[in-house]
């Protein structure tokens, strides 16, 4: 209940409320509020309801009257009349009794006085009251029909809130997952492209299936890193940029000159792109639609190309992108990382292809990807707070004590770079150097590294015989790569030009006779080419042996020799059939992946032969001997008999080969005897 003396300050408030405030003098209501008597704090919440009752009740409808009043309300705060709060609450009491069309009205003049709620009088105080009052307002729009008003709203709490405020960053690296995109699955194998003849791209269901698909990797990147969902991403992406590579836009023709167009700025370029050629209004399109017999035309449509393709950039960044809260399992193969660098290179292609100036927008969005690149880092520093430098800094010397910044444990800093398998080194560019490939040594022996040149080509290039180090340089030379250098010679008084030179002409000589040399035994052609074939083959799979063997277990599925060959594949499904998912589950794959290979293959056939292949590319252990155990062992006789008979060919093979290679020798050493 309101007791008695705030009754009678309420009602004499009011009144002095309305004289003062329609005669637009805060003065006559400061000199008012002091007469009335000396209990301040009665005064004070009496004066907080009245300015509450007064706008409700006379001004609410007129939004001209609104604002000047809540400027009316702010000169109250700032003289200690009325709570800190009040200009805060009288804009949510309005925005909660007007329409939608009068909210954005006003809500003007909230934009327009963002730096008196940033007052140190008014922030802290106002700050959650803010907030509430804008996820009201943003609880009633539609953001599909007043996607302008919730963007003001969105950008107008970005310029309210520093930057490092808790509530308004997505600290954990969150996905909005509820932002789903529907279309059509029940359509046929038919032709999307319309009636139109100039369209040069035919559009058949699989490719509108396989576009509309990627907006759920778009949507949630993390399934990128499972290997079964990242095969489909591939999939689609190829079939998806093929078909923008195919399929190239023309640049529209405008009555202006061509130099004004290259002048042009981005924004302006996509504000004329969205301009309605009859009303001149500018659209924004929130998201697109999903009728398959839209896609022809939407792919004729630069704006939407360019939406597409900057999607793609986006999820190219965020992959191999360290995040602080990304999980530990979320790692790319090398094999993986290459290919994101080959497509990246190949949408920024297609983005200068993209009318019109391209190659500005393309550059524009490479330039925004880079300064993400630093956000990013921001965020997994902790998002420290931004603070401006001291345009006058004082001469005093050291600073307080308060302010020094505290220095960061070497332990600390160690372990997260080695939680991110990176190195520490202490100082920045040794940390940068040291962490520019994963094994140093292993860089240490790239062919980048190899500076020297051979000693044939430096011996036989006229321009370092010039150079006075050149007889210095060859003798190095020499010693590293040619025999000669260590042969004795009797002149005492040898010269060190006529030894390089007689040492030139040895190489020279050696090489000459090497070419001549004639053979011993000359094979028939046949048995030669076998032979050739054979010591080709096994320098190869000895090749793949040591590469292997020097490889970490992790890399090893990525240099795997394949066990089985593409004819015995197609061979060996149709005999296994049906029965695929019982062998599948025996070789570790989950239901989930199961049912992929039965959505992605339309027969049993095919559907086997696609979890053959992934089976002997992926597992290490996948072998014909191993699959003829499990075929046995699951009862399979059939397909376990036709595994059996792909290993006998095989050895057979070697077997022959080896015979082969050992009749050569047989006959050389024949030759001599």
């Amino acid at each position: 209940m309101c007791t008695p003396t705030f009754q009678i300050y309420r009602e004499q408030l009011t009144e002095i409320l309305r004289k003062s405030f329609k005669e637009r003098k805060f003065e006559k209501l400061e000199e008012d509020f002091k007469n009335l008597g000396e209990t301040h704090a009665d005064k004070k919440s009496s004066l907080d309801q009245v300015f509450r009752d007064v706008l409700l009740l006379d001004l609410a409808k007129d939004i001209k009257a609104v604002e000047d009043y809540i400027t009316f309300a702010s000169l109250a705060a700032r003289a200690d009349m009325v709570s800190v709060t009040i200009p805060v609450i009288l804009l949510g009491d309005v925005f909660d009794a007007v329409t939608l069309d009068q909210c954005e009205q006003l809500f003007t003049y909230v934009e327009n006085n963002v730096s008196v709620w940033k007052e140190e009088v008014f922030f802290a105080p106002c700050k959650n009251n803010i907030l509430r009052m804008c996820n009201d307002l943003l609880r009633r729009l539609s953001r599909s029909q007043n996607t302008v008003f919730c963007g003001r709203i969105l950008l107008f709490l970005a310029k309210f809130f520093p930057f490092s405020e808790r509530s308004g960053l997505n600290i954990v690296s969150e996905f909005n997952l509820e932002n789903l995109t529907e279309y059509s699955t029940d359509g046929k194998n038919e032709n999307l492209a319309g009636d139109s003849v100039e369209t040069q791209l035919q559009i058949d269901y699989n490719l509108y299936c396989k576009f509309w698909a990627l907006q759920d990797f778009f949507r949630n990147p993390n399934q990128c890193y499972n290997k079964v969902q990242w095969k489909t991403f591939v999939s689609h992406t190829s079939t998806v940029l093929a078909a923008f590579k195919g399929f190239k836009l023309e640049e529209p023709r405008q009555g202006g000159s061509r130099e004004k167009s290259e002048a042009m700025d981005v924004d302006e370029i996509n504000e004329q792109t969205m301009l309605d050629p009859e009303t001149g209004v500018q659209h924004f399109f929130a998201k697109f639609l999903t009728n398959p017999k839209l896609l022809a035309l939407q792919l004729s449509d630069s704006n939407f190309r360019r939406s597409v393709l900057v999607q793609f950039l986006i999820l190219f960044h965020y992959l191999p992108s360290q995040v602080k809260f990304k999980m530990d399992v979320y790692t790319l193969t090398v094999a993986q990382v290459d290919w994101i660098k080959e497509t990246e290179t190949l949408v920024y292609k297609l983005l200068d292809e993209t009318p019109p100036n391209g190659q500005k927008f393309s550059k524009s969005v490479q330039h925004m990807l880079q300064r993400e690149e630093m956000w990013n880092n921001w965020k997994n520093e902790g998002c420290k707070e931004f603070q401006r430098p001291d345009p006058h800094p004082s001469d005093t010397g050291k600073a307080p004590s308060s302010q020094r910044k505290h220095k960061r444990l070497l332990g600390d800093s160690i372990k997260e770079a080695t939680k991110h398998g990176k190195f520490y080194m202490g100082n920045p560019e040794l940390t940068k150097l040291w962490n520019l490939c994963p094994d140093n040594l292993q860089a240490c022996k790239g062919s980048d590294r190899n500076f020297l040149p051979s000693l044939e080509s430096y011996l036989d290039n006229p321009k370092d015989k010039n150079d006075p180090s050149y007889e210095w340089r060859a003798l190095r030379l020499m010693a590293r790569q040619s025999p000669h250098f260590f042969t004795l010679f009797n002149t005492p008084s040898y010269k060190v030009s006529d030894y390089v030179e007689s040492v030139r002409k040895k190489i020279q000589k050696d090489r000459t006779e090497a070419k001549q040399e004639p053979l011993e035994e000359v094979l028939p052609v046949v048995e030669q080419m076998e032979a050739d074939n054979f010591a080709d083959e096994q320098e190869q799979i000895e090749a793949d042996l040591l590469k292997t063997e020097q490889l970490t277990p992790e890399d090893k599925n990525n240099h795997k020799p394949n066990m089985i060959t593409g004819e015995q594949l197609q061979e060996l499904a149709p005999i296994i059939g049906s029965d695929w998912k019982k062998l599948a589950s025996k070789l570790g794959y989950r239901s989930d992946e199961i049912l992929f290979f039965e959505t992605e293959n339309p027969t049993a056939s095919a559907q086997c032969h696609a979890m053959l292949q992934i089976w002997f590319d992926d597992d290490m252990d996948a072998s014909l001997d191993n699959l003829a155990y499990i075929l046995e062992g699951l009862g399979m006789l059939e397909s376990c008999e036709t595994v059996k008979k792909f290993i006998g060919n095989i050895d057979l093979k070697k077997s022959l080969r080896e015979q082969v290679a050992v009749e050569p020798e047989l006959k050389g050493k024949s030759m001599k005897c």
